[in-house]
């Protein structure tokens, strides 16, 4: 294995290096091939969005339990350890990405289905879930659909013609976001009865129509189903899988790997792109919990969220002549400080929330409106942006490595949202100030206090509420962090493609 050298020769790097105009003529196929296998990826991450909803509603989860089930998402955040195994690793005769994909779609099809077969028992209709296994399930479930990211991400570069391969971010997008709505609103609405008898049925029934247990059967099977179509699919560029140059054991994928780290500016970027959503975090972490805690349903929560879910489906489709052009970091830019202020609307909504409750009999139509109007623009912002990430992404990625080269970008990317995530759900509680409305000497601040001010006939009542503390927290580090990085990201993303490459000293090194 040799390290890259500051003078390699162009003709040892990849040919077609220039920006093509994309043109999906004889892709299209492949394309919503690709769309497919993001909504299924979509779909198991959804669940573990759906579960802090179901667990708020019940009122026996604390954000402390909140910030534990966030932890179901961290495999995606750690999938760069074993990226290069995935990599190194796979029978010729299957195929260098169905070797993985087939089994690991098969393992979280089981899974839905043993899921599904216990569900009734982890999660009562009266009492505390039983969140240990709830957490171990959809950890497992995640780890392997991490997995299957990489395996995904790397075969969307090489499926895609050359000049395509920006669509990737696009088939992401659009899939993931079906795939999330998929699995995080259809168990939460569709398990309803109030919302079924409301909005789907002409007369009142008990319950919903169908149960979260059916729901995890039926898409357990669902994701067998489509294991046994992707054995029929055949991969393409198969030259880069044949090559011997590019064959490398599990050591000499560590080597790459590493070569990435070192390749001039990469460790910036990678900070850049790392703390990014730290400035985002209460606003797309907090907010939905603390709305139900102010009094609104989580049926008319996910109603709104299934009208955002419309928009991310949608909205990619209509940007892509933006997010695939040779700029989409300049617009990622250009949205920042429009995303990082909405956080003061959200803010605002749920400060007037409960006054707006508390004081109608049923929930003025004015005030679904602003909330829908708030949710729409800061996921049209989101959506865009995610989309403008991605692509860039595509568009630097060496394509003979690529299921190493996305996955450390894309693990990047998660971690920069994850561990903010987690921190910001249990700091709620610690920046949250209440003592006792008859006991201003009761702080409340532990559960012994709060039932002993219950029991005296009071009430623990917020003086501080920390979810404004950290809206004020992060807005300035947002602030903070694009004034630094902006311009880095700029010159980032008018370097040539050859810039981001891992260059050989020549075809036999690996």
């Amino acid at each position: 294995m040799t390290k890259h050298t500051k003078n390699e020769e162009k003709s040892e790097l990849p040919k077609d290096l220039t920006w093509d105009k994309p043109n999906l003529k004889g892709d299209w196929l492949n394309f919503y091939f690709l769309i497919l296998l993001y909504t299924l990826q979509g779909t198991t991450s959804g669940l573990s969005y759906a579960f802090p909803i179901i667990l708020q509603n019940t009122k026996f989860v604390t954000y402390n339990d909140q910030a534990i089930l966030s932890f179901v998402l961290w495999p995606f955040s750690f999938k760069l350890l074993w990226a290069p195994v995935v990599d190194a690793l796979h029978f010729r005769w299957i195929g260098r990405r169905k070797s993985w994909y087939i089994p690991i779609q098969l393992l979280i099809g089981v899974l839905f289905l043993i899921f599904g077969d216990n569900i009734d028992d982890w999660l009562p209709e009266s009492g505390k879930p039983n969140l240990n296994s709830i957490v171990c399930v959809l950890f497992l479930i995640n780890f392997l659909a991490a997995t299957q990211d990489i395996v995904v991400d790397s075969w969307a570069l090489s499926l895609l013609k050359k000049n395509n391969v920006s669509y990737s971010s696009t088939c992401n997008s659009t899939g993931m976001a079906f795939g999330l709505y998929i699995g995080s609103v259809c168990p939460v609405l569709l398990s309803s009865e109030y919302f079924c008898n409301k909005y789907l049925r002409f007369t009142p029934q008990e319950g919903g129509l169908l149960s979260i247990k059916s729901f995890l059967l039926f898409w357990g099977f669902v994701f067998l189903f489509v294991t046994f179509l992707v054995i029929f699919k055949k991969e393409r560029n198969k030259e880069l899988e044949e090559d011997d140059h590019l064959k490398i054991n599990i050591i000499q994928s560590y080597e790459l790997l590493w070569d990435i780290f070192k390749i001039k500016h990469m460790k910036l970027l990678l900070m850049a792109i790392l703390t990014s959503m730290i400035g985002l975090s209460t606003s797309e972490s907090v907010t939905n919990l603390k709305l139900i805690d102010a009094g609104v349903s989580k049926d008319d929560i996910m109603i709104i969220t299934t009208a955002m879910f419309i928009l991310k489906i949608c909205l990619p489709i209509f940007v892509t002549k933006y997010t695939t052009g040779p700029k989409p970091i300049t617009l990622y830019l250009k949205l920042m400080p429009a995303r990082l202020l909405w956080s003061i609307i959200f803010a605002v909504l749920i400060y007037y929330t409960p006054r707006i409750i508390q004081n109608n009999e049923t929930v003025p139509t004015y005030y679904y409106l602003a909330m829908g109007l708030a949710f729409a623009v800061n996921r049209i912002l989101a959506q865009i942006m995610v989309t403008c990430m991605v692509a860039f992404f595509s568009r630097i990625s060496d394509i003979r490595f690529g299921g190493m080269y996305m996955t450390l970008l894309n693990t990047v990317r998660s971690i920069g949202w994850v561990i903010p995530n987690t921190s910001f759900l249990k700091m709620v509680d610690m920046l949250t100030f209440s003592s006792c409305s008859n006991d201003v000497q009761n702080s409340c601040s532990t559960s012994d206090l709060e039932n002993i001010c219950n029991i005296n006939n009071g009430n623990c009542e917020a003086i501080v509420d920390g979810y404004y503390v950290e809206v004020i927290i992060c807005l300035v580090v947002g602030f903070i962090w694009f004034a630094v990085y902006k311009s880095h990201l700029k010159f980032f993303e008018s370097k040539d493609r050859s810039h981001w490459l891992i260059n050989l000293n020549r075809p036999g090194d690996i």
